[in-house]
Protein backbone atom coordinates (compact mmCIF):
# COMPACT_ATOMS: atom_id res chain seq x y z
CA UNK A 1 0.00 0.00 0.00
CA UNK A 2 1.96 3.25 -0.82
CA UNK A 3 0.45 6.86 0.73
CA UNK A 4 0.96 10.20 -0.94
CA UNK A 5 0.60 13.08 1.46
CA UNK A 6 -1.38 15.52 0.37
CA UNK A 7 -0.66 18.42 3.31
CA UNK A 8 -0.43 18.58 6.73
CA UNK A 9 -2.94 18.37 9.66
CA UNK A 10 -0.85 20.11 12.95
CA UNK A 11 -2.61 19.29 16.03
CA UNK A 12 -3.53 21.75 18.25
CA UNK A 13 -2.67 19.85 21.50
CA UNK A 14 0.96 19.18 20.39
CA UNK A 15 1.50 23.11 19.12
CA UNK A 16 3.58 23.37 16.14
CA UNK A 17 3.73 19.12 15.54
CA UNK A 18 2.50 18.76 11.98
CA UNK A 19 2.01 14.84 10.52
CA UNK A 20 1.82 13.99 7.55
CA UNK A 21 -2.38 13.89 6.63
CA UNK A 22 -2.90 10.26 5.26
CA UNK A 23 -1.27 9.26 9.38
CA UNK A 24 -4.18 11.23 10.39
CA UNK A 25 -6.17 9.68 7.94
CA UNK A 26 -4.83 5.92 8.75
CA UNK A 27 -5.70 6.41 12.28
CA UNK A 28 -9.07 8.14 11.92
CA UNK A 29 -10.15 4.41 9.72
CA UNK A 30 -8.95 2.05 12.37
CA UNK A 31 -11.20 3.73 15.19
CA UNK A 32 -14.32 4.13 12.53
CA UNK A 33 -14.04 0.64 11.65
CA UNK A 34 -13.90 0.11 14.95
CA UNK A 35 -17.17 1.92 15.69
CA UNK A 36 -19.10 0.23 12.99
CA UNK A 37 -17.96 -3.06 14.12
CA UNK A 38 -19.17 -2.22 17.29
CA UNK A 39 -22.62 -1.10 15.96
CA UNK A 40 -22.77 -4.41 13.76
CA UNK A 41 -22.45 -6.42 16.89
CA UNK A 42 -26.16 -5.34 17.55
CA UNK A 43 -27.62 -6.81 14.68
CA UNK A 44 -25.41 -9.64 13.08
CA UNK A 45 -27.30 -10.09 10.10
CA UNK A 46 -25.64 -6.90 9.34
CA UNK A 47 -22.04 -6.81 7.78
CA UNK A 48 -19.78 -4.47 6.30
CA UNK A 49 -19.16 -3.38 2.45
CA UNK A 50 -17.07 -0.77 2.44
CA UNK A 51 -15.39 1.97 4.65
CA UNK A 52 -13.97 5.55 2.66
CA UNK A 53 -12.47 8.07 4.58
CA UNK A 54 -11.32 10.95 1.89
CA UNK A 55 -8.78 13.34 2.79
CA UNK A 56 -11.53 16.09 3.65
CA UNK A 57 -12.63 14.01 5.79
CA UNK A 58 -16.22 12.56 4.51
CA UNK A 59 -16.50 9.41 5.92
CA UNK A 60 -18.74 6.66 4.28
CA UNK A 61 -20.00 3.92 5.26
CA UNK A 62 -21.92 0.78 3.51
CA UNK A 63 -23.40 -1.96 5.18
CA UNK A 64 -25.49 -5.11 3.71
CA UNK A 65 -28.00 -7.30 5.50
CA UNK A 66 -28.66 -11.02 5.56
CA UNK A 67 -32.37 -9.37 4.90
CA UNK A 68 -31.60 -6.38 3.83
CA UNK A 69 -30.98 -2.70 5.55
CA UNK A 70 -33.98 -1.20 7.43
CA UNK A 71 -33.58 2.82 7.38
CA UNK A 72 -33.52 2.57 11.30
CA UNK A 73 -30.84 0.35 10.99
CA UNK A 74 -28.57 2.89 8.54
CA UNK A 75 -29.50 5.71 11.46
CA UNK A 76 -28.25 3.63 14.26
CA UNK A 77 -25.10 2.83 13.00
CA UNK A 78 -24.56 6.57 11.89
CA UNK A 79 -25.49 7.67 15.53
CA UNK A 80 -23.35 5.27 16.81
CA UNK A 81 -20.60 6.57 14.65
CA UNK A 82 -21.04 10.17 15.42
CA UNK A 83 -21.84 10.55 19.42
CA UNK A 84 -18.25 8.40 19.63
CA UNK A 85 -16.03 10.84 17.60
CA UNK A 86 -15.20 14.67 18.43
CA UNK A 87 -16.52 17.64 15.69
CA UNK A 88 -13.98 19.61 17.96
CA UNK A 89 -10.83 17.86 16.62
CA UNK A 90 -11.56 17.44 13.15
CA UNK A 91 -15.08 17.82 11.63
CA UNK A 92 -16.20 15.15 9.38
CA UNK A 93 -19.00 14.67 7.43
CA UNK A 94 -20.87 11.01 7.44
CA UNK A 95 -22.46 8.82 5.26
CA UNK A 96 -24.01 5.36 6.37
CA UNK A 97 -25.88 3.44 3.57
CA UNK A 98 -26.90 0.04 2.64
CA UNK A 99 -25.95 -1.16 -0.56
CA UNK A 100 -27.54 -0.46 -3.42
CA UNK A 101 -29.28 -2.80 -6.02
CA UNK A 102 -26.89 -1.49 -8.59
CA UNK A 103 -23.66 -2.17 -7.02
CA UNK A 104 -21.54 -5.50 -7.98
CA UNK A 105 -21.84 -8.20 -4.97
CA UNK A 106 -18.10 -8.45 -3.43
CA UNK A 107 -18.35 -10.80 -0.08
CA UNK A 108 -19.80 -13.81 -0.30
CA UNK A 109 -22.35 -13.29 2.31
CA UNK A 110 -23.79 -11.36 -0.74
CA UNK A 111 -23.66 -14.24 -2.90
CA UNK A 112 -25.10 -16.35 -0.09
CA UNK A 113 -28.57 -14.38 0.30
CA UNK A 114 -28.88 -13.18 -3.84
CA UNK A 115 -29.55 -17.48 -4.24
CA UNK A 116 -32.11 -18.00 -6.64
CA UNK A 117 -31.90 -14.56 -8.04
CA UNK A 118 -30.45 -13.92 -11.72
CA UNK A 119 -27.04 -12.64 -11.83
CA UNK A 120 -25.27 -11.01 -14.71
CA UNK A 121 -21.49 -11.68 -14.22
CA UNK A 122 -18.47 -10.57 -15.66
CA UNK A 123 -15.09 -13.04 -15.98
CA UNK A 124 -12.05 -11.99 -15.74
CA UNK A 125 -11.36 -13.27 -19.27
CA UNK A 126 -14.29 -11.16 -20.35
CA UNK A 127 -16.57 -13.62 -20.72
CA UNK A 128 -20.51 -12.69 -19.78
CA UNK A 129 -22.90 -15.02 -18.17
CA UNK A 130 -26.42 -14.21 -17.41
CA UNK A 131 -27.79 -17.25 -15.20
CA UNK A 132 -29.75 -18.15 -11.73
CA UNK A 133 -27.26 -18.52 -8.98
CA UNK A 134 -28.29 -21.97 -7.61
CA UNK A 135 -25.60 -23.18 -5.49
CA UNK A 136 -22.72 -21.32 -3.29
CA UNK A 137 -19.65 -22.95 -1.61
CA UNK A 138 -15.92 -21.67 -0.03
CA UNK A 139 -14.34 -21.92 -3.63
CA UNK A 140 -17.18 -20.19 -6.10
CA UNK A 141 -20.76 -20.53 -6.96
CA UNK A 142 -23.00 -22.51 -9.86
CA UNK A 143 -25.46 -20.49 -12.21
CA UNK A 144 -27.86 -22.13 -14.57
CA UNK A 145 -29.83 -20.67 -17.37
CA UNK A 146 -31.49 -21.84 -20.15
CA UNK A 147 -31.04 -21.48 -23.79
CA UNK A 148 -32.66 -22.83 -27.05
CA UNK A 149 -29.93 -24.56 -29.33
CA UNK A 150 -31.12 -26.94 -32.55
CA UNK A 151 -32.69 -30.48 -31.80
CA UNK A 152 -29.65 -33.10 -32.40
CA UNK A 153 -32.33 -34.70 -35.37
CA UNK A 154 -34.64 -33.28 -36.95
CA UNK A 155 -35.48 -29.57 -37.67
CA UNK A 156 -36.21 -27.22 -35.26
CA UNK A 157 -34.92 -25.89 -31.83
CA UNK A 158 -35.11 -27.48 -27.92
CA UNK A 159 -34.58 -25.68 -24.42
CA UNK A 160 -31.34 -26.77 -23.03
CA UNK A 161 -30.48 -26.07 -19.86
CA UNK A 162 -26.58 -25.38 -19.03
CA UNK A 163 -24.76 -25.02 -15.70
CA UNK A 164 -21.50 -23.77 -15.07
CA UNK A 165 -19.12 -23.37 -12.18
CA UNK A 166 -17.45 -20.47 -11.38
CA UNK A 167 -14.41 -19.93 -9.02
CA UNK A 168 -14.83 -16.62 -7.05
CA UNK A 169 -11.40 -15.76 -8.16
CA UNK A 170 -12.28 -15.99 -11.81
CA UNK A 171 -15.34 -13.15 -11.13
CA UNK A 172 -14.54 -9.71 -12.18
CA UNK A 173 -17.88 -8.33 -11.10
CA UNK A 174 -21.47 -10.06 -10.19
CA UNK A 175 -24.41 -7.86 -9.84
CA UNK A 176 -28.46 -9.08 -9.46
CA UNK A 177 -30.43 -8.38 -12.46
CA UNK A 178 -33.16 -6.38 -11.86
CA UNK A 179 -36.74 -8.18 -12.90
CA UNK A 180 -39.82 -5.51 -13.41
CA UNK A 181 -42.78 -7.43 -13.80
Amino acid sequence: MYYICSGFYEEDNLRGVKKPLFYIINLEQSKILALVNEALQINKSLFLIDLKISSDAKIKVIVDGDQGVPLKECIRISRHIEHNLNRDVKDFSLEVMSAGLSEPLSLKRQFKKNIDRTLKIKLIDGTKIEGNLDVIDDEGINISWKVREPKPVGKGKITVVKNAQIAFKNIKEAKVKIKYN
